[in-house]
C-alpha cells in the first residue's frame, strides 16, 4: 500500500496528520524484498515506486537501509558476480548486467578485480560443457563458437585462446 494524496512525506515514507502505518509498510516491504535476495539500490527504488510509494519517500527509505547495512550495492555486486561465474558468464556480460541494474561503475570494477576470477578457466569449462570434444570442422563453425563465447561475455582474446 503506497502513500495517499492527503499524506505528508517523511524521511522514510509518508504519513497523514493522524498516525499512519505507511512508514512502517514501506520499510517492512523493503526489508521483505531484501530478505528474499539482495537488490541494488536502483532495483529496490524501482520495485517500491511501482508499488505506489513516492520516489522521494522510497529513496529516503533505501538510503536509510543502506546506512544501516541492510542494503549494500557492494554485497549485491559480489553475489551477482559469484552467481554469473558459476553459470559460465564472462566479465563483459557481468559488467553490463551490473551497470544496467544501477550499480556504480567504480563498485563494479573494484568487485571484478577483487573477485580474481580466472576468466579463461570459466570460459573453458562452459565451452567443454557446450561443445565437448566435438572438433571445429570449418570456418563457419569456428565463427559460431566465437559468437557464442562473445554472447556469454568473453572477449576476443579468450575466444581466440580457446579456439586455437
Amino acid at each position: 500500500m503506497g502513500p495517499r494524496d492527503d499524506q505528508v512525506e517523511t524521511d522514510c515514507g509518508a504519513h497523514s496528520v493522524a498516525p499512519d502505518s505507511s512508514d512502517r509498510d514501506l520499510m517492512h516491504t523493503a526489508v521483505r524484498l531484501l530478505a528474499m535476495r539482495e537488490h541494488s539500490q536502483k532495483e529496490l527504488v524501482t520495485k517500491l515506486t511501482k508499488r505506489g510509494w513516492s520516489e522521494h519517500a522510497v529513496i529516503a527509505c533505501v538510503e536509510r537501509l543502506s546506512d544501516e547495512g541492510l542494503q549494500s550495492d557492494q554485497r549485491y555486486t559480489e553475489g551477482l558476480i559469484r552467481s554469473r561465474v558459476s553459470k559460465g558468464y564472462g566479465p563483459l556480460r557481468v559488467r553490463m548486467e551490473l551497470l544496467e541494474r544501477g550499480v556504480e561503475r567504480a563498485v563494479v570494477e573494484a568487485a571484478l578485480r577483487a573477485a580474481a576470477v580466472d576468466w579463461l578457466a570459466v570460459a573453458g569449462e562452459w565451452y567443454a560443457r557446450r561443445y565437448g570434444e566435438a572438433p571445429i570442422i570449418d570456418m563457419k563453425e569456428r565463427g559460431r563458437r566465437h559468437q557464442a563465447l562473445a554472447r556469454r561475455g568473453f572477449d576476443a582474446s579468450i575466444s581466440r585462446e580457446l579456439l586455437d
